[in-house]
């Protein structure tokens, strides 16, 4: 029987994957394989040609996707994300590397099997960067992407050496070796906090942009857990989608690098305040730092230089900070709530 073609989606559950899953399925190029550790809802199933419930450590079960799929695309969403990483660093070193590292030998399989590249795409995240002190970081201002890369979270290393374990399949894979060219087209792009309008935010390090806005809407105070100076960049979830969609379809050529910067905007956590508060009158928003998470925030860059990402594949963010939370964030946020 022959394998059916498809692009894969890891961590299809989450909101980057629901969205991610719905704008392949409009182009009509692709049959998308969710995959994920828990049952994807109706929506998103019924715009997949297959979905599977599993464990990306599970290697079995990834040689089962190889034996039923012909993959030639990899989306690599599934993660353990920055908070909950401090509280089980060990879990989430072996779910975000070694389950990045099993992606990629199913990358190799699966280029070999059908003679031609498979690309690699992987969210990495500002979380990689690591300034020394609150100074530092403000004399530092737009980073770019060789510098500064001392992470102080385990999510921070996990991504950083998961863009040193692409570029190794890339371009070094069994260097030794007779025959060590691995197919693996990698590619990677360092978010910024993104910000949805669909997703309750989960305790992130970066939510306490959109947990303003949900608090706000709800007609609940909310306590900002970092100072109002606190400044990183943001971007709404609809330009990371078009980011990774757009560095998908660039030819090999054009890039000069693996790993890029994207931005949007980074207002500081009193402007965005100030925004919620002209939004929502009479809301009561108060700033009660807690020391280890702003200690955390604290050591990622005020904003990122992704000048290479604009010259070689044209990336263009479509939302500034006004069209996100006047457009995308309070009509959509406001309507969640106003229909319980």
């Amino acid at each position: 029987m022959a394998r059916k073609p498809v692009v894969l989606v890891t961590g299809a559950s989450g909101e980057m994957g629901h969205s991610l899953i719905h704008h392949l399925a409009e182009r009509g190029t692709f049959d998308v394989l969710a995959f994920d550790l828990r049952p994807m809802d109706t929506e998103v199933a019924r715009r997949c040609a297959a979905t599977r419930v599993g464990d990306v450590l599970d290697r079995y079960l990834l040689d089962r996707l190889m034996s039923e799929f012909e993959i030639s695309v990899v989306f690599h969403l599934a993660a353990l994300l920055s908070t909950r990483a401090e509280f089980v660093p060990e879990t989430a070193h072996e779910v975000n590397v070694q389950g990045t590292l099993n992606l990629l030998r199913l990358a190799v399989e699966e280029a070999r099997s059908h003679g031609r590249p498979v690309k690699f795409l992987f969210p990495s995240s500002i979380a990689v960067y690591g300034l020394p002190d609150l100074p530092g970081k403000r004399k530092a201002g737009k980073v770019a992407e060789p510098e500064w890369t001392a992470p102080v979270t385990m999510y921070g290393c996990n991504k950083l050496y998961c863009e040193h374990l692409g570029r190794y399949f890339a371009r070094h894979y069994r260097q030794l070796a007779a025959q060590g060219a691995s197919g693996v087209d990698f590619r990677a792009i360092r978010f910024p906090g993104l910000i949805s309008a669909f997703t309750v935010p989960s305790g992130g390090t970066s939510d306490y942009a959109p947990e303003m806005i949900h608090a706000a809407a709800q007609r609940r105070p909310y306590a900002c857990f970092v100072r109002e100076d606190t400044r990183i960049p943001f971007m709404a979830m609809p330009d990371a989608i078009e980011a990774l969609l757009t560095l998908m379809d660039v030819r090999a050529e054009s890039l000069t690098t693996l790993v890029y910067n994207a931005g949007a905007f980074n207002p500081s956590a009193g402007e965005l305040a100030e925004m919620v508060r002209a939004a929502f009158p009479g809301e009561r928003i108060t700033f009660a730092p807690d020391a280890r998470r702003q200690a955390i925030v604290d050591s990622w860059p005020e904003d990122v230089d992704d000048a290479r990402a604009r010259r070689d594949w044209g990336f263009r963010p479509a939302y500034d900070l006004d069209r996100t939370f006047n457009e995308y964030l309070v009509p959509n946020i406001t309507r969640r709530y106003a229909a319980r």
